[in-house]
């Protein structure tokens, strides 16, 4: 018998509600579980919805590691002052001798899964030499399935954590096949990672397209020199609940920046590995972002 994929538009936003609190680690699998088969008793298919929500990587693949356009290896680097004496990542290029401007690609709160690897090689067939650091390095890597990622990400120190981010934007802007010029995407706590390099890195970072990630602190909103490219869901009301004081700093300090909201979104529509993707906002999204770093990594 052929089942067909629960859909976006079928999810009930409580459903979504419950799922974004077992995404962020408010709650466990189990919890999670329990309380989508508890909504059943108000007549809501709850748990064939939420067992849909949870990731399907092999969905997330649009392209192959042997892509004959890139050329991907995983790399070790020093990250001083971070979790660990050294970090892994994943490093794409695009087929070519170089130099390639360079774009750092942060994952979510779950270490290196298989779609943000899938994103690190868009990034390269479209022409920039890209990263995308595991920050679980330091107690193993991604261990292959999201629920431990996110508790090894929620144990590790987050300072620590942040700077190893950082040590792989210097690691990566410094690299013998980059120009020097560098951009920084990220999604969910990636996003917020995402503003928080801007602030760290001032001038040294040129470009930084954040996914519904949470605001920058807004003391440090001055220290921003990149152009910023801020893509929210519709309905994500706790990242968007920082965004006027956030949007309120960047104005106070001139920085450029410009903020996209794309309609009947939830948090997450980029990602292919679940039904909360958004095919048209996804790719829109990613056009915009593609088209904000070719201009200022030129």
């Amino acid at each position: 018998m052929n089942h067909q994929p629960v859909t976006q538009l079928q999810i009930d936003q409580r459903v979504y509600d419950l799922y974004d609190e077992y995404c962020h680690g408010k709650i466990d699998r189990r919890e999670y579980l329990k309380r989508a088969s508890a909504l059943a008793l108000l007549g809501i298919p709850a748990l064939a919805m939420a067992t849909s929500l949870l990731p399907q990587y092999a969905q997330a693949q649009t392209i192959s590691f042997t892509d004959p356009r890139i050329k991907a290896s995983y790399v070790n680097y020093p990250s001083p002052g971070g979790n660990g004496e050294t970090m892994r990542g994943y490093l794409v290029q695009p087929a070519g001798n170089g130099p390639f401007p360079a774009v750092l690609v942060i994952h979510e709160n779950r270490g290196l899964n298989p779609y943000i690897e899938d994103v690190a090689r868009r990034a390269a067939t479209a022409g920039f030499l890209a990263l995308a650091p595991d920050g679980l390095a330091p107690v193993g890597g991604y261990p292959g399935n999201d629920d431990d990622g996110r508790t090894m990400q929620a144990k590790l120190d987050q300072v620590k954590l942040r700077t190893d981010m950082l040590n792989g934007a210097n690691w990566l802007k410094a690299h013998k096949l980059s120009t020097g010029k560098l951009g920084v995407t990220g999604f969910c706590w990636g996003g917020g990672t995402s503003n928080f390099l801007a602030t760290a890195m001032g001038s040294d970072l040129q470009a930084s397209a954040p996914y519904y990630g949470a605001g920058a602190e807004t003391a440090s909103v001055s220290k921003i020199k990149a152009a910023m490219l801020i893509h929210f869901a519709a309905t994500d009301p706790g990242v968007n609940g920082t965004w006027p004081a956030y949007e309120a700093a960047m104005k106070a300090a001139g920085t450029k920046y410009e903020a996209q909201t794309y309609q009947d979104t939830q948090h997450g529509f980029h990602n292919n590995s679940t039904p909360r993707y958004v095919e048209a906002a996804a790719k829109l999204s990613w056009d915009r972002t593609m088209d904000h770093f070719k201009k200022y990594l030129a």
